[in-house]
């Protein structure tokens, strides 16, 4: 009997041993993933200005290739990229300005409005309310609600904040031009670590990819969120709505984060309308108006524009979205698309299941792609 079952048991060892192994190794990628956002959550002040950087670094790299072609040097291509962009930002915010500051004034004639209008659900709020406020005392969590803001003033918190927001703006300036200006040499760097012709080639590819669909998606919705915000403008006009320019720039900005920054702004112009129409359905007409523009562009201008190479899953963006705004807040919002663009181009180019020619390169890719590395250098 001991005979025969010795080898049963000796056949089963392996099997046992393998699912070890894998639940091992499920265990140390579940670990590292962990790890992985701990990090970026821990050193948020300083990677999400750097990944901003690379972002918008990797739209405008085209621009300073442009640049560097009637034989300008990269550092000054750099310098006169950053310098553009810092005029545009500035040029927006002081635009955005004095308009905003007689909106903020408007505030509480808008609250009042917004309380008048909703004085109908006031028992379905208090219902609501007094349903909470039961189950926070079943649960014994009425003391761990209260909080205490009597001590902090509104000076405290911009005099605190602010120096921690201008480290950021500089570190995102000169991540910026870092990027821009060395972007050639990282990228040879990195090439020459492969081991192999082969994964040469595929890293060089990705690094291409990676250049080409970014930059033609910010570029793409950077000229249809210009677009939008202009039939914004226009349609806030004809409704009669103050300050038409500033909602249209505001739709076009906000249009860069999907679906949160269209809902953002469709809540926006509902205040909008309770301080422009006198009755509370005239209030609904703006956000309306908004929305199916929004809703025009989405469905059939941005599809068309793109294309179908450059449409994702849009439940994986949503997922991407939640993400990284959970993570990195706005910032996160508006680097979620492009991250995605990013892990598709590696995983198309790097994994072998996926990889374009993974088993007969062509010859003649290879030898374009070292001349071309040998004139980049």
């Amino acid at each position: 009997m001991q005979s025969m079952q010795t080898p049963r048991r000796l056949g089963r060892q392996p099997d046992v041993v393998a699912t070890i192994r894998i639940g091992a190794h499920l265990s140390m990628i579940v670990l590292g993933c962990i790890v992985f956002v701990g990090v970026l959550d821990f050193a948020q002040v300083i990677l999400a200005p750097v990944a901003l950087a690379v972002i918008i670094g990797l739209m405008l790299g085209p621009l300073a290739d442009r640049i560097e072609r009637i034989g300008i040097p990269p550092w000054i291509a750099a310098a006169a990229i950053v310098v553009l962009f810092i005029a545009l930002i500035a040029a927006a915010l002081t635009g955005f300005a004095v308009p905003l500051s007689d909106w903020l004034d408007k505030l509480p004639s808008m609250w009042q409005k917004l309380r008048s209008g909703i004085t109908h659900w006031q028992s379905v709020f208090a219902s609501i309310a007094g349903l909470g406020e039961k189950l926070r005392q079943t649960l014994g969590q009425e003391a761990a609600m209260r909080v205490n803001v009597e001590d902090e003033s509104a000076v405290e918190s911009v005099a605190y904040l602010a120096p921690a927001i201008f480290a950021q703006v500089l570190l995102f300036l000169a991540g910026l031009y870092f990027y821009i200006a060395t972007r050639h040499r990282f990228r040879l760097s990195v090439l020459s670590l492969c081991f192999s012709r082969r994964l040469r080639w595929r890293v060089a590819h990705a690094f291409r990819d990676i250049e080409m669909l970014v930059s033609r998606y910010l570029l793409s919705i950077t000229a249809v969120n210009i677009g939008l915000g202009v039939v914004v403008a226009i349609a806030m006009w004809l409704l009669g709505v103050p300050s038409p320019l500033l909602w249209g720039a505001l739709a076009g900005g906000l249009n860069y984060v999907i679906y949160i920054g269209p809902a953002i702004m469709a809540f926006l112009l509902f205040g909008v309308g309770l301080a422009s129409y006198p009755t509370f359905g005239g209030a609904m007409i703006p956000p309306a108006v908004y929305l199916l523009i929004n809703l025009t562009e989405a469905q059939f201008v941005t599809p068309h524009v793109l294309g179908r190479t450059m449409t994702l899953n849009p439940f994986v963006v949503f997922l991407s979205i939640a993400f990284w705004i959970w993570l990195w807040g706005p910032v996160g919002g508006f680097i979620a698309v492009p991250c995605l663009l990013i892990v598709y181009a590696v995983i198309r180019n790097i994994l072998p299941i996926n990889a374009p020619g993974a088993r007969n390169e062509p010859k003649r890719q290879s030898l374009r792609f070292q001349r071309n590395a040998k004139e980049t250098a």
